[in-house]
C-alpha cells in the first residue's frame, strides 16, 4: 500500500461509508420516508465531493509536466508517483523514454530504442557484459550521433545496447556525468550544466 497516499485512502473511505450507508438505508423500513431521502442526498452530496477530490487529484499529476527548462540552463524534473525519474531524450532524432539510474554505468537502451534510433542491430557485436538483477547479460557499445535534451545537445555520446530483456532504457551516470551538477531536492531532480 506504499503507492496509495493519505488523501486517496481518505477518499476511499468516504466512498465505502457512502456505499455502506446506501445499503444501510435501504433495509431500514421503520425510518420516516424524509429521513430516508435526506440520507440520500447527504450520500450523493458525500460522493460527489470525494469524486471531485480524486479528479483534482488525477489532473493535478496528469497536468504536471515532464521536465522544464529553467533560464540558467538548468533541466527539473518532477518525481513520479513511483519515485522513479523519467526523461524523454532525442536520440538521433528519435523520442526515446528513460528511466533516470544513477546506479547505472552507462546509457542502456533496449534493442527496440535502439532500432528506433537508427541503429542497425544486426551489425552490434555483443562483446561486452553487464551484471543487471535479472543476471548477467551481453552488452554492445554503440556511439549515438546525437543526444538532444531541452535545448541541450551532445554529440558522440557512448550508449550500450542490452541483448538482454528490459523493460525500458535506462539513462545512466555516462550521460548525467556531462551535466556540471545532479541534485535531488524537494522531489525534483535538477540537472545543471
Amino acid at each position: 500500500m506504499p503507492d496509495i497516499d493519505t488523501g486517496q485512502l481518505i477518499y476511499l473511505i468516504v466512498l465505502g461509508a457512502m456505499v455502506a450507508g446506501w445499503f444501510f438505508m435501504q433495509t431500514r423500513q421503520g425510518l420516516n420516508r424524509t429521513l430516508q431521502y435526506a440520507a440520500v442526498w447527504g450520500m450523493i452530496f458525500v460522493g460527489g465531493a470525494a469524486g471531485v477530490g480524486l479528479w483534482q487529484d488525477i489532473s493535478r499529476d496528469a497536468s504536471r509536466p515532464q521536465l522544464s527548462q529553467s533560464q540558467a540552463g538548468q533541466i527539473i524534473v518532477p518525481r513520479a508517483r513511483d519515485g522513479h525519474y523519467y526523461l524523454q531524450l532525442n536520440i538521433n532524432d528519435a523520442a526515446i523514454n528513460f528511466v533516470v539510474d544513477t546506479g547505472a554505468t552507462a546509457m542502456v537502451l533496449t534493442q527496440d530504442d535502439a532500432e528506433r534510433a537508427g541503429i542497425d542491430l544486426e551489425t552490434l557485436n555483443y562483446l561486452g557484459r553487464a551484471n543487471t538483477a535479472n543476471g548477467e547479460v551481453r552488452t554492445a557499445f554503440v556511439t549515438l550521433d546525437t543526444v538532444t535534451l531541452g535545448d541541450i545537445t551532445d554529440r558522440g555520446v557512448s550508449a550500450v545496447v542490452n541483448e538482454g530483456e528490459m523493460k525500458g532504457s535506462l539513462l545512466g551516470m555516462g550521460y548525467l556525468q556531462k551535466w556540471g551538477r545532479i541534485e535531488i531536492a524537494g522531489g525534483e531532480l535538477i540537472l545543471t550544466r
